[in-house]
């Protein structure tokens, strides 16, 4: 594209959503490795989280992106050799692609780890000793199978993990990048093994690059991911350091790869990627997770889309305005709805707990009845992908009343 001084919020919510993969072609047939290492090509990474109301988080995006696929796919790429993808902190728990091992080196040696991790290091660096040695003798094994029968009070201070000492000494390890994690099991949790085990051995053995040039590769990722992007966003795709990315920002700025622009509405300066495409039109239409990286800074997302978006799984059920799990529908170039849901497995049903519309936005924007039948259809095809049969009514939300019309509709049910 044309470079500019200025972009209007369309052109830069068009350059943000093809730099993410939503302008790619979708697969006429089923999905394949390429199509999936291709989205992750776009991402940079993928967002682990436990919660699994609907689906597990690091599945959602090539869904978004490529519609329905066999999670296996995914699976393979990050747990059977020859693996593409590693675990890692990198947003927050994420699949990384390997080839990012050596330029997140700079946090496994950092010690930066949090809290009681540090303190397990520092007061019993004899468990964390033999904890290492265990899985390098035994692996790959879960924490349970580390401990044996080892009897460790977990803490109770804590309304969330509720690790014990060897937990967490093995959490120590896998920030420090002494163990990493061969696979998932069936409670999803970590099951752990040595790097050298685990990770293609060109990969550790490409030596330790410095800070700053790992710095600046990653700005470089996360603004190609990116597309259109603030200081605050190109920081925080990998959870960059301040000066870090500072630095690594004017370098490329000064390289030519970004290019300071104005976008329309924006208060802080962005930068716009030299590879980055101004389609003509967005066709998407699909739900997103809330830990899809086009979601990641809720800041960007109002700029963009005039998505004012929360999770609230930690809020107090009375005091949620939306629901426990939402996600936003992108229809076009726009965020024109969002949708609580549940998967009840046992009853193979989607539950709509409620539905709530966007207001429109700006000439073009699609009608409620538009947004209606689009998002029933997508709840129809996001079910099917789920292994689940009926859509259930919304049960409350502006958009209810529309959405459960056009549930019924015999184009959203032949979906």
């Amino acid at each position: 594209m044309a470079m500019t001084e200025t972009l209007s919020l369309t052109q830069a919510r068009r350059i943000a959503l093809a730099a993410q993969g939503f302008t790619d072609r979708v697969p006429s047939g089923e999905p394949e490795r390429r199509h999936l290492r291709r989205v992750v090509a776009r991402t940079g990474l993928l967002q682990i989280d436990s919660v699994n109301v609907v689906q597990r988080a690091h599945y959602l995006p090539a869904y978004s992106r490529l519609g329905p696929y066999s999670t296996d796919l995914l699976d393979r790429l990050a747990y059977r050799r020859p693996r593409d993808l590693f675990e890692y902190w990198a947003h927050e728990a994420s699949l990384v692609p390997v080839h990012l091992h050596p330029m997140l080196r700079w946090r496994m040696r950092s010690g930066g780890a949090w809290g009681r991790m540090v303190r397990i290091a520092r007061e019993q660096p004899e468990l964390v000793r033999w904890v290492l040695e265990e899985i390098r003798a035994k692996g790959p094994m879960t924490a349970t199978e580390v401990e044996g029968d080892l009897v460790q009070p977990r803490r109770k201070d804590h309304w969330g993990w509720n690790w014990s000492d060897t937990k967490t000494a093995i959490e120590w390890l896998f920030y420090s990048g002494e163990v990493s994690v061969a696979r998932r099991n069936s409670s999803f949790a970590r099951v752990y093994d040595v790097p050298e085990r685990i990770l293609p051995a060109e990969v550790l053995a490409t030596p330790d690059p410095e800070p700053a040039d790992a710095f600046r590769e990653l700005v470089r990722v996360a603004a190609r991911a990116l597309g259109v992007s603030a200081e605050a966003e190109l920081r925080d795709y990998f959870r960059l350091p301040l000066d870090g990315a500072r630095t690594a920002i004017s370098e490329l700025v000064e390289a030519g790869e970004l290019t300071p622009v104005r976008v329309e509405g924006w208060v802080p300066q962005g930068y716009l990627h030299a590879e980055a495409r101004l389609p003509r039109r967005v066709s998407a239409a699909t739900l997103v997770s809330p830990f899809d990286p086009l979601m990641w800074e809720r800041a960007r997302v109002q700029r963009l889309f005039g998505l004012n978006y929360r999770i609230e799984i930690y809020v107090p059920p009375l005091q949620r305005l939306y629901g426990y799990y939402v996600l936003p529908f992108l229809l076009g170039d726009r965020l024109v709805a969002r949708v609580d849901l549940k998967a009840d497995r046992k009853a193979g049903v989607l539950q709509v707990p409620a539905a709530w519309a966007e207001p429109p936005a700006g000439r073009g924007a699609p009608t409620p009845e538009v947004v209606a039948e689009a998002l029933a259809a997508e709840l129809h095809r996001f079910s099917a992908w789920l292994g689940l049969g009926e859509v259930e009514a919304p049960q409350r939300g502006d958009f209810a009343d529309l959405l459960t019309k056009a549930l019924g509709s015999p184009l959203a049910s032949a979906v």
